[in-house]
C-alpha cells in the first residue's frame, strides 16, 4: 500500500465497499480548488509544449494529477505507450500492430506484466497504451498503435495487455473512445455511422475491455455525431455508464479534446489531462452560474477516487526498483513478441531458412538495413539503451561470415554486390515521418508523421528490388510498417518475403534468427493486402466530416467478391500442420469447436487456429464470415492436440436500432475453420444453437 494512502483508515486489499465508504465520507471534506485538482493534469500547458518539442522528452516523467496528503489521497500519475513506457529509458516491445500478429494472448498478458513494472519502477500508476481503436483504412498514421482490421481480434488482445498491466497495480487506460481513425484531421473530423455499424464494428472491442476490468477509458480528439468524443453525453454517460456499467474513470485526450469544460463534466469526462486548463476555469464559473452543480463535480470525484485507492491499496506482486527497467527477463519478451510477430508471406522453392554452414557472404541493401526504426516518434515513443538494426542482427548471428551493407542508392553497385552474395537481404518500408501521429502543422518539424500519403513502398525501395530481385535466388525482401503495404508490382520478382513490422529493440535479432531457421516464423496478418488502394474504404486525411461504414478489411472484400493477395490471418512457415474436420458440439447457446491439429513437418512450429462464423436466412445484412475465436498452438514434429474453439448465441447478435438492443437469432449458422480467413481454405461446418 502506497505511503500517501496509509494517512487513512483504509487497509492493504481492503473491499471496494470499504473503499466507497470511504470517498463518501472524505469527498466533503475537499475544497473545491482540491476537487479541481483532482480532476486536471498538473502540468502547464509550456511544459507539455517543451516535451513535445524536444527541449527534454515527451512524458520523461509521469504526469500527474493533485494529490490530496492531507486527507491520504494518491494522486493518477499518467505514462503513455502502447510499445513500452515512455517515461525514462525502458523496454521498447514491438508495436501493437505486430504484437496483434502473434495473436498470442498469454504473450500480450505477458508484456502487459513487463510494462506494468516498468511504470511503477518509473514512479506512475497509471498507463495509457491500450490502443484498440479500428483501423478501418490503412493510411491511417497511428494504425502501428492498434492490433489490427478485426473488431474481435482487437477486443481479444486489448483484453489480454490490459490484465497483465493490472496484475501490477497499474490502472490501465483504454483509448481513444470513439471512431478514432483518422490522424492529420483527428482536431476537426466529426465521424458519423449508423447506430448499428457503431455498436457492432467500432464499439465490441472498447465493450470488451470494459468487462475485462479496464480501470479507465480514454476520450478522442475527433467529434462523434457533430460532438466532440471527450464532451460526449451519449458516447460517456448512455453507452459507457449506464449500457455497460463502466465503473472506473473517463479522461481525456491531451489539452485538445475538451473545447467547454462545464459541458465535458456534465457529459461524465472526469479528467481533464494533462495541463491545468480548462477544468480549472471553467468549473468554478458554470457552478456561480448554475450550468453545474456540485454534484456533478462529487460524482467525478467519486469514480476517479474509488479507482484509484483501490488500485493503490493492492498488495504488489514484487518490488520496483529501477533494475526493472529493460531487464533480461522484459527484454527477453521482447525477442520474443519479435519473432513470433513476423510474417512469412512468400518462399517461393524454400529459399529460406538460409543454410548457416554454406553462407559466408550476405548483403543487406536499402537505407532501413541500417537503421534504428522502432516506430512512430509521436507519444507513443520509447527510448531504449539500445535497438538491433537489421545489419547488427545478422552480424551478430553470423559472425563468421562476410556482412556487407549498402543503402542501395547506386542501383549498379548493388546489384553487383547481389550477384557475388550467398545470401541478399532487401530491407524496405517505412519510417516515423512515413506514418504516424500527427504532432503538429509546423514547418520546423521535420518529422510530423501523419497519415500515409501512400499504400506502396517508396520508389526508391521499388527501383531496388526491380534492379536486384532476380539477380541471386537467395534474395528476400523484409518489410518494415505497420498496416497493410500493397506489393503486387513486384511481389513476382522476389522468391521470399517478410513482414518485419516495427519490431522493437530486438528487432534486429529476431529478423536473424528466423532467416537462419532458428526462430520459425509464426506470425499471421492482422489485416489484408489488397491489390488496390480502392478495395479499402475511402480514406480522407483531410476532412471535416466522415461517414464510417458498416463494412472494411476482410468482411468488405468478402461482401464485395474482391480479389486479394494475402488474406486476413495468412502467414506461411518453415514446417507444415493438418488441421483435423472440426467436431461442434452446442451447450446452453455456447458452440464448442474441437479440432486436432498435428505438425507434420520435421521442424517445431506454431499455427494459429481460426473460427469464423457466418449465419444463414439472417433477417438483416449480415458479413459472410466474422472471426469469432483463435488459438495459437505450438507443435514438435509429429506433435498432434485438440484445439477448443468457441462461440456462443449472444456473440452472434445484431444490433437493433428501434429496440436500441442486440437481437439473437435462432437461425443456422456456419462455422469455418482454418488458418487464414481465405473462403478456399477453410472447411465449413453448420450448426444451431437450440
Amino acid at each position: 500500500m502506497r505511503e500517501v494512502v496509509k494517512n487513512t483508515k483504509l487497509t492493504e486489499d481492503c473491499s471496494k465497499e470499504d473503499i466507497r465508504k470511504f470517498v463518501d465520507e472524505v469527498i466533503p471534506e475537499l475544497t473545491l480548488d482540491e476537487k479541481v485538482g483532482i480532476m486536471s493534469g498538473q502540468i502547464s500547458e509550456q511544459k507539455l509544449m517543451d516535451d513535445l518539442f524536444s527541449i527534454c522528452h515527451y512524458n520523461v516523467r509521469p504526469y500527474p494529477t493533485k494529490e490530496v496528503e492531507r486527507l491520504g489521497l494518491p494522486n493518477i500519475r499518467f505514462i503513455d505507450g502502447p510499445r513500452g513506457v515512455v517515461s525514462g529509458s525502458a523496454t521498447c516491445f514491438p508495436v501493437s500492430i505486430a504484437r496483434g500478429a502473434t495473436f498470442d494472448r498469454d504473450l500480450e498478458e505477458e508484456i502487459g506484466k513487463a510494462i506494468g513494472a516498468e511504470v511503477r519502477a518509473q514512479g506512475g500508476n497509471y498507463y495509457g497504451g491500450v490502443c484498440i481503436n479500428l483501423p478501418r483504412n490503412p493510411r491511417w498514421g497511428r494504425a502501428q498503435e492498434c492490433y489490427g482490421e478485426d473488431s474481435y481480434h482487437l477486443g481479444e488482445m486489448g483484453a489480454a495487455l490490459t490484465r497483465g498491466i493490472q496484475s501490477q497495480n497499474v490502472m490501465a487506460c483504454v483509448k481513444h473512445f470513439a471512431m478514432n481513425s483518422i490522424e492529420n484531421a483527428r482536431f476537426k473530423a466529426d465521424v458519423h455511422a449508423d447506430k448499428r455499424t457503431l455498436f457492432e464494428v467500432y464499439l465490441p472491442h472498447f465493450k470488451r475491455c470494459i468487462e475485462e476490468g479496464a480501470a479507465s477509458v480514454m476520450g478522442a480528439y475527433n467529434k462523434v455525431y457533430g460532438e466532440q468524443a471527450s464532451e460526449s453525453k451519449y458516447l460517456l454517460k448512455d453507452i459507457l455508464r449506464d449500457k455497460w456499467g463502466f465503473e472506473g474513470f473517463t479522461l481525456s485526450d491531451f489539452l485538445w479534446a475538451i473545447k467547454d469544460g462545464a459541458k465535458a463534466v456534465k457529459a461524465g469526462m472526469n479528467v481533464e489531462m494533462p495541463c491545468i486548463c480548462h477544468y480549472a476555469e471553467d468549473i468554478p464559473k458554470a457552478l456561480e452560474e448554475g450550468r453545474l452543480q456540485m454534484g456533478d463535480i462529487d460524482e467525478s470525484i467519486g469514480y476517479i477516487l474509488r479507482t484509484v485507492l483501490y488500485y493503490e491499496t493492492r498488495k504488489d506482486p514484487q518490488k520496483y526498483t529501477k533494475d526493472v527497467l529493460a531487464c533480461e527477463k522484459h527484454i527477453a519478451i521482447a525477442k520474443r513478441a519479435a519473432d513470433e510477430s513476423m510474417v512469412l508471406l512468400k518462399n517461393e522453392g524454400q529459399t529460406l531458412p538460409f543454410n548457416k554452414e554454406t553462407t559466408k557472404k550476405i548483403v543487406v541493401l536499402g537505407v532501413l538495413g541500417d537503421t534504428e526504426n522502432i516506430g512512430d516518434h509521436g507519444s507513443s515513443r520509447v527510448h531504449p539503451y539500445y535497438t538491433v538494426t537489421p545489419l547488427r542482427g545478422l552480424m551478430k548471428k553470423m559472425p563468421c561470415a562476410q556482412v556487407l551493407y549498402d543503402d542501395g542508392r547506386d542501383l549498379k553497385k548493388a546489384k553487383k554486390l547481389a550477384e557475388d552474395a550467398d545470401a541478399v537481404i532487401i530491407v524496405a518500408g517505412y519510417v516515423h515521418s512515413d506514418e504516424g501521429e500527427f504532432l503538429a502543422d509546423r514547418s520546423d518539424i521535420a518529422d510530423m508523421g501523419g497519415d500515409r500519403a501512400s499504400m506502396r513502398l517508396h520508389k526508391r525501395d521499388v527501383k531496388l528490388i526491380d534492379a536486384v530481385g532476380r539477380v541471386n535466388p537467395n534474395t528476400v525482401v523484409s518489410i518494415m510498417g505497420s498496416s497493410a503495404i500493397l506489393i503486387d508490382e513486384w511481389e513476382a520478382e522476389i522468391p521470399a518475403i517478410i513482414f518485419s513490422f516495427y519490431g522493437g529493440m530486438e528487432g534486429g535479432n529476431a529478423l536473424a534468427d528466423i532467416l537462419f531457421g532458428d526462430i520459425c516464423p509464426s506470425g499471421k496478418l492482422p489485416y489484408t493486402v489488397a491489390l488496390s488502394e480502392d478495395s479499402y474504404p475511402e480514406f480522407d486525411p483531410d476532412c471535416t466530416y466522415a461517414e464510417y461504414e458498416y463494412y472494411h478489411g476482410y468482411c468488405k472484400m468478402d461482401k464485395e467478391n474482391i480479389p486479394v493477395l494475402y488474406p486476413f490471418g495468412y502467414g506461411l512457415s518453415y514446417t507444415s500442420f493438418d488441421l483435423g474436420v472440426p467436431q461442434i458440439e452446442v451447450f446452453n447457446e455456447t458452440a464448442k469447436v474441437r479440432i486436432n491439429v498435428k505438425n507434420t513437418g520435421v521442424r517445431k512450429g506454431a499455427e494459429v487456429v481460426q473460427l469464423y462464423v457466418g449465419c444463414e436466412d439472417s433477417r438483416v445484412d449480415r458479413p459472410a464470415k466474422i472471426l469469432k475465436d483463435f488459438q495459437r498452438v505450438e507443435l514438435e514434429p509429429g506433435e498432434e492436440k485438440e484445439v477448443v474453439l468457441k462461440v456462443a448465441m449472444e456473440d452472434m447478435a445484431y444490433y437493433c436500432e428501434e429496440i436500441d438492443a442486440f437481437v439473437k437469432e435462432d437461425v443456422t449458422y456456419i462455422a469455418y475453420t482454418g488458418n487464414s480467413s481465405s473462403a478456399g481454405e477453410l472447411q465449413k461446418t453448420t450448426f444451431t444453437f437450440t
